[in-house]
Formats: structure tokens, sequence, C-alpha cells
């Protein structure tokens, strides 16, 4: 069986961070493992507390994960501080890690920003050249190629300038008034776009988080970067499609859309 990991954060709504990620891994079809990187006490409402875990345990995990169970392909996603970071960077390094999906979670939906700027600088030295594929949505892309975006034109030059630089596929993601749903693939020179249907649904926690786990576990399993992006948006698609309606703020996808399970079966 093929395995992914994923490194980041919990969630305790589970719609977000290493519960998303697990779910989407699983129902994707591979062994899920995770390493976290913080706690949160959050709901589909909001943030109400974070508390990272020491780079040592940090370490601990990887360590644990990478000599028991190698896996197949490796998802990041928000790492807070500069010292996880290269905690993360050098475990990567050591075990020659495959595969490697960065999430760059910089910048939240809303524009505010998530993380220290030395931490994002830490994250541009040391993590973004081990990816294989960075996935940032507009506003990361605008800090990552230091340009504004405002059309299909600017993304393709934004994820142009991020893969060379990073020497690693790009997948900007649209939204933010851009372009509706339509995703853009760089990778060594050439660009594709990905054209999905707008779905009119206001629970959307946790994409992100579930986009770059599926890209990883379709990598995990042997899928090209181009197919592992389309059957990754394929997906998204379904558990948005599926319009699970939870809690009170924006709630969660339905991961496990696909599921026909006896198991799962209702009484």
């Amino acid at each position: 069986m093929y395995t992914a990991l994923t490194i980041a954060g919990s969630d305790s709504s589970g719609g977000a961070g290493i519960q998303a990620d697990i779910k989407t891994m699983t129902t994707n079809g591979v062994y899920a493992m995770s390493a976290i990187t913080a706690l949160t006490a959050q709901n589909t409402t909001g943030v109400f507390g974070i508390m990272n875990v020491t780079p040592k345990f940090l370490c601990q995990q990887l360590d644990s994960v990478f000599t028991d169970i190698f896996p197949d392909a490796v998802k990041i996603g928000m790492v807070s501080s500069k010292e996880l970071i290269e905690a993360i960077s050098e475990k990567l390094k050591e075990y020659k890690a495959k595969n490697i999906v960065v999430d760059p979670v910089m910048v939240a939906t809303s524009g505010a920003r998530l993380i220290d700027e030395d931490a994002v600088d830490t994250l541009k030295e040391k993590l973004f050249p081990l990816a294989h594929i960075l996935t940032p949505n507009i506003p990361e892309a605008e800090i990552l190629s230091d340009m504004r975006i405002k059309n299909e034109e600017d993304m393709i030059k934004s994820a142009s300038i991020i893969s060379e630089k990073y020497n690693c596929a790009v997948l900007c993601k649209g939204g933010h008034k851009i372009n509706d749903a339509n995703d853009l693939l760089y990778q060594k020179t050439s660009c594709k776009w990905y054209i999905g249907k707008r779905i009119e649904n206001p629970n959307t926690h946790g994409t992100g988080c579930t986009l770059s786990s599926a890209i990883a576990s379709n990598l995990a399993k042997g899928f090209d970067m181009d197919n592992s992006v389309k059957r990754a948006k394929e997906y998204i698609s379904g558990a948005l499609s599926a319009m699970l309606n939870l809690g009170k703020g924006s709630g969660p996808m339905k991961h496990n859309f696909d599921i026909n399970s006896k198991f799962a079966q209702e009484a």
C-alpha cells in the first residue's frame, strides 16, 4: 500500500489541517501518517488558541515515521515558526524525502498574514527549494513573486517567477476574484489550466489543505504531476458538491463523499 505523510497543525474541528489531510489521504487510497506542528483550538468560526510543539518533538515524530514506514509522498501545511521550518527542512534532507508538496500557508483567504516575516524568509530559504510542487493562492503567489496579480496573464508570470526561483512546479490557485475556480500549473516553462466549475457552497473550510493532500496522495500512487493535479481537482469538486453543512461559520467539506462501504451506512 502506498503511504503519505502530512506535516501540519491540528484542527480541533476536523475541517482543515492534519484532520483534513488524513481524511483526504485515506479516501484517495493511501495510508496516512502525520507529524503535528501545532495544536489549535478552533472551529468553523475562528481560531481561539495555538500551541506549537517544540522542534525537538517534531524531529522525534519525523524520525519515528521515516525510520519505520517511509512515506511515498510528503505534504507540508502551515508551520508558524522559523525553528520548526528549519527542523522539517533538515529531516527531509536527511531522509531524502520524495514527492514533497508544500502548501505555503502564509495568507488567509481574508488577506490576513498568518506567520511572521522571519518565518516566511525561512520558508523561502530552507523549505521551498526542497519542494516538488508549491500550491500558493493568489495573495501568497503575490508575496513569493513580489508582484501584483490582477488577471490570468499575471498568474502565469507570477507562477513562472516562483517556479524558476525554487526549481519546482507551481500550482497557482485561482479565485480571489481573478477567475473563479481555475488553477494554473506551471512546470518546466510550460503551463496548463485546470478549469473548475464554480460551486456555490459557503462551506470551504480546509480547501487548501485538502487539495494539496490530494495531490500528494496521487503522487504517492505513481501519477505524474499533471494527472495528480487533475485528480485532486476532481476530488475537491466532489467534496464541495456534496454540500455538507456543519457549524455556525464556514464549515468543512464532505471528504468521504465517495465512500460506499457497508460500514459507512446509516442505521
